[in-house]
Formats: structure tokens, sequence, C-alpha cells
């Protein structure tokens, strides 16, 4: 059976490390709900260096392509930033459904109580 796409987004905060492992944690979490996770942040920051425009331009880019190309928008944590705004209006346009990661596990049945 083929896994839908679901696009990981949020408000990435704290030291590479941190963010990489908090990242492969909600990719865990989406895998384990019955999606193919799609993070660019933990690929692409492995190749492209944000702090040169045009890599940084590359990235959002690259990853809006990604979210085109997913079934579902899943928004991580409890903070919503810029990036994340932008990205469910993104979605909204394109008519992806967006949720958060409780709505993906509560319609999965999944939901830790």
């Amino acid at each position: 059976m083929k896994r839908p796409l679901a696009y990981v987004t949020a408000a990435w905060r704290g030291g590479e490390c941190e963010v990489m492992e908090q990242a492969a944690k909600y990719c865990r979490i989406i895998y384990d709900a019955g999606y193919s996770p799609i993070c660019p942040m933990l690929y692409l920051p492995l190749f492209l260096n944000d702090a040169v425009p045009e890599e940084h331009k590359s990235g959002i880019d690259m990853g809006r392509d990604l979210l085109r190309r997913s079934r579902v928008l899943v928004v991580c944590g409890s903070y919503v930033n810029e990036a994340v705004k932008n990205d469910i209006a993104v979605a909204q346009r394109l008519g992806i459904t967006a949720t958060t990661l409780d709505g993906i596990l509560t319609v999965k049945g999944q939901r830790q109580r």
C-alpha cells in the first residue's frame, strides 16, 4: 500500500542537533501514523548554506515543490512562526489539507492520552 506524502513543518528552534532530532522524532510519529513524511529540515541544511541568499531561496523553492507533491501538511509543535504561516498559506492556496500532529494522530486513532 502506498503511503500518502505528508509535508512536515514546525517553528524550528534550538541548535542544529536539537532541530534535527526533533524533526526526526516528528517524522517517525507521522510514519507510524501511516504517512511518508517529507521534511526538508532533515536534509536541506546538509548541502545548502542558509546564510547565502541564493541558497536560502533555493531551499524555500525546493520546500515549496515538495509541499505541492504532498497530500497533507502537518504542523508540528506548539509555536507558529512566519515560515509555518507561509507553509499553511501555500497549502491552502493549493487545496492541500493542513492539520496538526495531534490531528493526524486523532484521525488515525493513535493519540496518546
